[in-house]
């Protein structure tokens, strides 16, 4: 103790009056009194700071960075096909992208929360600082008054008390031999005060460490916060735009693959085609303007139909001669059936 600190011990010992029992009663109250509302503070911060709405958020902020699954975009998944990632892709990246949105939205609404929890819990560390050195301070007031106290107990035991029993002892009267049964009882109640400073004062010492455990989980929820703020979510950010850049770099990749699979078919069928077609117009361009095979067939025909028009000519005519030699019978026939009628009349 610095000798002011140790001047003031012995002033407040000399104003100690024993014999008045408010004053016994009072005394360090103020200390104590300091104490139990320090302690109600403390008590009221602890009750105050809900430190598992913290948790939600933050387990609210894993939930939502959970659903944005970038596997739905993975080629290597289980039922994804390329037919769905060209035919689909675009389609199924927007909705992507479209949730991720809305997801980031209501991620940014959580940020501001943990940030202003963070904030109060930056200032919650700072009212903690003044409280720890306001408890030291009253810490610092009990120790005194028990020093004071103790003081004036040893000179009550060690002077005053012999003093009375020594004088009542000589005297022998009762008012003396009651003087040294009431100071033995203001001593006993006495003790019993600075006992009571004494627990006082186990309860300031004990509250120094709550106080620094306290700012201890500020303090780590702090920078459980700050890391979500500062680096989980632009990281999880960052994965997700290298993810669906990732995506399209592939998609991309796969359409250049098909675009030189489907050229190289069409020139490999225009290559067959060209081939075909030169063989067939060659072979074309070396015939005659009629086969050989067509005029001898249209000879023949021609030589078949001549031979055939002769044939019915000579018939027609041969039948014609016949009708005629037939005519002239049947008109010789007529001639004479008319002369033998004639001759008959």
């Amino acid at each position: 103790m610095t000798p002011e600190e140790r001047q003031k011990v012995l002033d407040i010992a000399a104003q100690i009056d024993i014999s008045d029992s408010q004053s016994i009663i009072q005394y360090g109250n103020l200390a104590q009194s300091d104490i139990s509302k320090f302690s109600d503070t403390i008590l009221d911060q602890i009750r105050a700071k809900d430190s598992g709405q913290v948790g939600e958020v933050l387990n609210e902020l894993l939930g939502k960075v959970q659903e944005v699954n970038i596997d739905e975009l993975d080629p290597n998944q289980k039922g994804f096909s390329f037919s769905r990632l060209f035919g689909g892709f675009k389609r199924e990246a927007q909705k992507f992208i479209s949730r991720y949105d809305k997801i980031s939205v209501q991620i940014e609404k959580i940020i501001d929360q943990l940030d202003r929890a963070k904030l109060q819990l930056i200032r919650d560390i700072a009212t903690l600082d003044v409280m720890y050195e306001k408890n030291l301070e009253y810490l610092h007031q009990l120790d005194m008054y028990i020093m004071a106290g103790s003081l004036k107990l040893k000179e009550l035991n060690d002077k005053v008390l012999p003093q009375l029993k020594e004088k009542a002892s000589k005297s022998g009267d009762p008012v003396d031999a009651q003087k040294v049964k009431d100071m033995a009882e203001l001593i006993s109640r006495f003790e019993k005060k600075l006992h009571d400073l004494k627990l006082s004062r186990m309860i300031a010492i004990q509250t120094a460490p709550q106080i620094r455990l306290i700012q201890n989980n500020d303090q780590t929820l702090v920078e459980k916060i700050q890391s979500s703020i500062m680096n989980t979510i632009p990281l999880w950010k960052n994965q997700i735009a290298i993810a669906i850049t990732m995506l399209r770099q592939q998609a991309a990749l796969k359409l250049q693959r098909d675009v030189t699979n489907a050229t190289n078919e069409l020139l490999t069928r225009n290559s067959e085609m060209l081939k075909t077609s030169s063989i067939e117009i060659a072979r074309e361009n070396e015939r005659g303007i009629v086969d050989m095979e067509s005029l001898r067939k249209v000879n023949e025909d021609l030589i078949y139909t001549l031979e055939e028009t002769l044939k019915i000519q000579q018939d027609g005519r041969q039948r014609r001669l016949q009708a005629e030699a037939e005519l002239k019978n049947l008109e010789n026939d007529i001639r004479r059936k008319l002369l033998e009628f004639k001759d008959r009349v």
